[in-house]
């Protein structure tokens, strides 16, 4: 077998592995979505987000 050979087979092989992480990288994206979503909505996020923009213009001098 020549190395030529060796080096497309090599190639070759590695095209459905791009493709399998795209999928793992697309359903952990959905994931995190999905969790900060259920996060943001619930009493919890309400009372973050309150928080954070009360710092933010306490930081500014405005608050």
């Amino acid at each position: 077998m020549s190395l030529q050979h060796l080096s497309r087979r090599s190639r070759t092989d590695q095209r459905g592995i791009t493709t399998a992480e795209y999928a793992v990288g697309t359903a952990a994206g959905a994931g995190l979505a999905g969790l900060l979503y259920k996060l943001l909505t619930g009493g919890f996020g309400d009372q973050l987000l309150k928080t954070l923009f009360d710092h933010v213009l306490g930081l500014l001098g405005i608050g």
